[in-house]
C-alpha cells in the first residue's frame, strides 16, 4: 500500500462534481496498474468561488472561472496533481503553466424541462416561473415564450430539485449529462432537443487538466482522452473564444459527428432578455483539432459581423436598441 498517494485530484464538493471525479478516478486506475494499488489515488475536495456564493447570478460575482478559479490555484501551487472539471465551467483561456490533458467521452449534451406539473414550456401559463441560473438558457426561454418569467435559481442539482417541489418556481431545466451521471434520468419531464434549446458549449463534456510541466501525469491521463468528443468540444470552446464569451453572454453552439470525418456545428447568441437571436451553422470536414478549431471561429465570426456595433449588447455590457 502506498503511504503517499501517486496522485491526487482536485474537484468541487457537489454530488456531481464528486460523481465526476469518482469517474476519472476509476478510469485512471482501470489504464494504469500502478495507479490501481491502494491509496495511489486520493480525491481532494475544493470549495469555489461559485459554490460559496449562491444568493446572486453568476454574472454579478465575476463571469467565467468561478468555478475554477480555487481548484486552478490549488493545483499551480502543488496541493493537487490534477482536476476534473465540466468543461462548461471552464474558460478558454486556461491559467499559464496549466494544460487542458484529455476530454473523457462526453454524455449527453441537452438541457432537460424538469416540472412537476408541466409536461413542456408550451404547456406553461402566462405569468409562469422558470427558475435558473444560465443566462444562455433564460435568453432562449424569453425569445420563444415572452409570456413566461425567468427568476435565478442557483445552487447544485438536488437544490434545485428541491426548490422546485417547494413551489419557488413552476419549472427548472438541468443538463441531462448531470442527471445521467447522477442515475437520476428519470427526473426529466422531458429532454429538450438543441432545435428548441441549444445546449451550453462543451456541455455534457468532462475534462481533466494537468500542470504543464508534469509530464508523467499528462501521460496518465491522456490514456482517458476520447477524440471524438475533444474535437467537437474544440470546435465549440473556439466558438466560445472569438465571440469573447462570459456569464454575461448567452451563448450557445453544438458540434456533432454527422459522418466520420463530417461535423455540423450550430450556434447562437441572443441578448439577454431574449431579443435579437443571431444562428450560424457550419458543416465541415473536420479531421484534426485544428480543423475543429478553424470552424468554430469561423462560424463565430459570422455572428461577430451580424451583430455588428450591437455586439456589446449581447455581451450585457450595455443597453443598445432600447435596453437589456
Amino acid at each position: 500500500m502506498s503511504n503517499t498517494p501517486l496522485l491526487k485530484i482536485g474537484t468541487r464538493g457537489s454530488p456531481l462534481a464528486l460523481a465526476q471525479a469518482h469517474a476519472a478516478r476509476d478510469a485512471l486506475a482501470a489504464a494504469h496498474p500502478a495507479l490501481s494499488e491502494p491509496g495511489a489515488l486520493e480525491i481532494v475536495v475544493i470549495k469555489t468561488t461559485g459554490d460559496s456564493v449562491q444568493d446572486r447570478p453568476l454574472s454579478e460575482i465575476g463571469g467565467k472561472g468561478l468555478f475554477t478559479r480555487e481548484i486552478d490555484d490549488a493545483q499551480l501551487a502543488g496541493t493537487i496533481d490534477i482536476a476534473v472539471h465540466s468543461m462548461k465551467d471552464v474558460p478558454t483561456v486556461l491559467e499559464d503553466g496549466l494544460t487542458l490533458a484529455c476530454i473523457m467521452p462526453r454524455e449527453d449534451p441537452r438541457d432537460a424541462f424538469i416540472s412537476t406539473r408541466y409536461k413542456s414550456f408550451a404547456d406553461l401559463p402566462e405569468g409562469a416561473v422558470i427558475g435558473s441560473a444560465s443566462l444562455r438558457r433564460g435568453a432562449q426561454i424569453l425569445g420563444r415564450y415572452p409570456h413566461l418569467k425567468v427568476i435565478n435559481f442557483r445552487g447544485n442539482l438536488q437544490t434545485r430539485l428541491r426548490k422546485l417541489n417547494e413551489g419557488v418556481a413552476d419549472a427548472t431545466m438541468l443538463a441531462m449529462a448531470g442527471l445521467n451521471r447522477m442515475d437520476m434520468a428519470h427526473v426529466a419531464t422531458a429532454p429538450l432537443e438543441p432545435e428548441e434549446m441549444l445546449p451550453a458549449v462543451a456541455q455534457g463534456a468532462v475534462g481533466i487538466t494537468c500542470r504543464a510541466d508534469d509530464i508523467r501525469t499528462i501521460d496518465w491521463v491522456r490514456a482517458l482522452d476520447c477524440r471524438a468528443s475533444s474535437i467537437r468540444v474544440a470546435a465549440e470552446r473556439a466558438f466560445l473564444a472569438r465571440l469573447d464569451g462570459s456569464c454575461r453572454t448567452p451563448i450557445a453552439a453544438l458540434a456533432e459527428w454527422i459522418g466520420s470525418d463530417r461535423m455540423r456545428l450550430r450556434g447562437l447568441i441572443v441578448r439577454p432578455d431574449g431579443r435579437d437571436p443571431l444562428a450560424t451553422e457550419r458543416t465541415w470536414d473536420v479531421v484534426t483539432t485544428a480543423d475543429a478549431e478553424a470552424m468554430g471561429d469561423d462560424a463565430a465570426s459570422e455572428l461577430v459581423e451580424k451583430a455588428g456595433d450591437a455586439l456589446p449588447a449581447y455581451r450585457g455590457e450595455v443597453a443598445a436598441g432600447g435596453g437589456l
